[in-house]
Formats: structure tokens, sequence, C-alpha cells
């Protein structure tokens, strides 16, 4: 279910009223735990938090590097946590916190899905989301760009 919304208010707004008061309370927590630098801004049909062009103006595939990204799927929500996809010790980390909270993880490399809010541990959304200043997200993910060329 893919997007055509210009902004998150009007993705919001797409929105049925339980999925939009889900999508909005992370969203909140992550606007309130988001270090400064990053940009809220719609991409791939998605509420995203990226790196803004002025800082990293050349990517490798012409879009700004997404930080965290944030969407309503057909079957469930999704949480999209770069951060935790690059860094094993990280990716970890949050495993451990997640599974510690008592909820159910339903996640791949970088993608929590939940069904409904209580299925997600709000803490440990603020937690991750405001881990990684963006300096330090743009080194990593740039270093683990150029290990991932060295591996081909």
């Amino acid at each position: 279910m893919q997007s055509d919304a210009k902004t998150p208010d009007e993705y919001l707004s797409e929105l049925d009223p339980t999925r939009r008061e889900a999508i909005s309370a992370v969203r909140s927590v992550i606007l309130d735990n988001l270090p400064d630098g990053y940009e809220e801004v719609m991409q791939y049909g998605m509420i995203s938090y990226v790196v803004p062009s002025s800082v990293v103006p050349e990517t490798y595939n012409g879009q700004r590097l997404m930080y965290i990204a944030l969407a309503s799927q057909k079957q469930y929500m999704s949480l999209y946590l770069t951060s935790v996809y690059t860094d094993e010790s990280l990716s970890d980390w949050f495993k451990e916190r997640y599974l510690a909270s008592g909820k159910k993880m339903n996640m791949g490399k970088s993608c929590v899905r939940f069904r409904k809010l209580e299925d997600l541990p709000l803490d440990l959304v603020a937690e991750v989301a405001a881990l990684t200043p963006l300096d330090k997200f743009v080194d990593e993910t740039e270093s683990y760009r150029s290990g991932q060329k060295s591996k081909k």
C-alpha cells in the first residue's frame, strides 16, 4: 500500500482511524526523540526521517539517506530502522531489548512489523530514534556501504 501523499499529514489523513492513531503515536515518539538535523519527509510512499541533501548531496540511489521510516502496509504497520540494519551490535541490542519488553517481535533486517500500537515497545522506539546523531549515522552508513562494495 504505497501512498502518493506529499506530506506526512496528508499520508495520515488517508489512513483509517485506528491506523492513523497508531502511526501518529509512533510518529510523535520519533519526533520527540529524533536528534537534531534529520528531516521528516515523504519518501518511498512512507513517512521518513532522512539526512538532508545539503549534508549528503549524492547517494548511491539518488534518494536521501533514510534513518527511520514509518508506514501502514496492507496487513500490518512497519517501522524501518536503518541504523539497526547497518550495525550488528545495535541490532543485537535492539532485539534483546524488544524481547525483554515481553512483546512479540516480528522483525526482518530493519523492518519491525506490528498490527496494533500495543505490539510495539514505544520506550524502545524512543531510545533507538534518539541513539544516532546525524553525523554519526552518515559516517556509519558510508562505512557500511563501502564495506558492502569491498565484499563483492
